[in-house]
């Protein structure tokens, strides 16, 4: 059974200022998404889910359900605020959606296969897909997990700090725990993070999460019971959010599963402004330019 692509595009993407998912950055107006699908597709996924907003669906099925017919099977789920379905009978006042955890969610009925998770506004990389098309079909089990580890140095933006999940790994390759750096840059050609206005070095292969997660579907029960938890004890926490990484830390310090980071040499970028734009486009360019993908992705 070939593995599953989850696809989260359920953000508003509000500092990026409209629906980046959906934007243009090919020399024919492919999406980041797109270039996902084709590297998916090349490396032996056999389906795609997007997780988006209901209102998003006629727009997302314009735009990827005849460029993907016959190629891959395509299936949509909503993210959407209803926690009765989690057996949650109070009313629990939100901002925000409950986070990239909680959207997994929405993937539970239609997912039966070994499946990884991904950004749909990130650019991944080719090797990634295949490293994880391997793990999902040879390695995953419902207590072995997996991520893929970017170098950091491969992730960093010309246009300021960024955050990033470093990985602490052990000698088996096996995440340890993901500590979140909020200020990472580059300075003088080395590659620092701030910390109560102190300055530390990180070598430029350290392995970062780019939120690229390998499982098995016994992660969906896993992961109701830790929500159910979590949105009752931060109910009245209206921005708390529900992320992956929580997923990650709970069960690898309760050896419930492990998780085996699998190291890619890929250039990771992707877009948070609109500033980003014209760099993302140049990346791509260049990639076209030698013959990584072709001119038209889906001629």
């Amino acid at each position: 059974m070939k593995p599953t692509l989850l696809i989260l595009a359920a953000g508003m993407a509000s500092r990026y200022g409209s629906m980046k998912q959906i934007d243009g950055f090919g020399p024919n107006g492919e999406t980041i998404i797109d270039y996902s699908i084709y590297d998916a597709i090349k490396a032996g996924f056999g389906k795609v889910v997007f997780i988006i907003k209901e209102e998003f669906l006629d727009n997302f099925r314009a735009i990827f359900d005849p460029k993907l017919k016959g190629r891959i099977e395509v299936d949509y789920v909503f993210q959407n605020f209803d926690l009765k379905q989690f057996g949650i009978e109070e009313e629990i006042y939100r901002e925000k959606p409950w986070g990239t955890a909680h959207a997994i969610l929405s993937g539970r009925n239609v997912i039966k296969e070994p499946f990884c998770v991904i950004n749909a506004d990130d650019f991944y990389g080719f090797d990634a897909y295949k490293k994880m098309v391997d793990f999902l079909t040879s390695e995953a089990t419902d207590s072995n997990y997996s991520i893929i580890g970017y170098e950091i140095g491969k992730t960093l933006s010309d246009f300021g700090a960024v955050s990033r999940g470093v990985c602490k790994v052990d000698e088996s390759g096996n995440l340890e725990e993901i500590v979140e750096r909020t200020k990472v840059y580059q300075e003088n050609g080395t590659i620092v993070y701030e910390e109560d206005d102190k300055k530390y070095p990180l070598s430029f292969d350290t392995p970062v999460s780019m939120n690229f997660w390998g499982f098995t579907p016994a992660v969906f029960k896993i992961t109701e019971d830790m929500f159910r938890t979590f949105a009752m004890e931060n109910k009245d926490k209206p921005k708390a959010e529900f992320f992956i990484p929580l997923i990650g830390e709970t069960l690898v310090k309760s050896n419930i599963a492990t998780f085996k980071v699998v190291p890619t040499s890929n250039q990771w970028f992707g877009v948070t402004y609109k500033e980003d734009k014209p760099f993302v486009q140049d990346c791509i360019d260049q990639l076209v330019k030698n013959g990584t993908y072709p001119t038209k992705l889906w001629s």
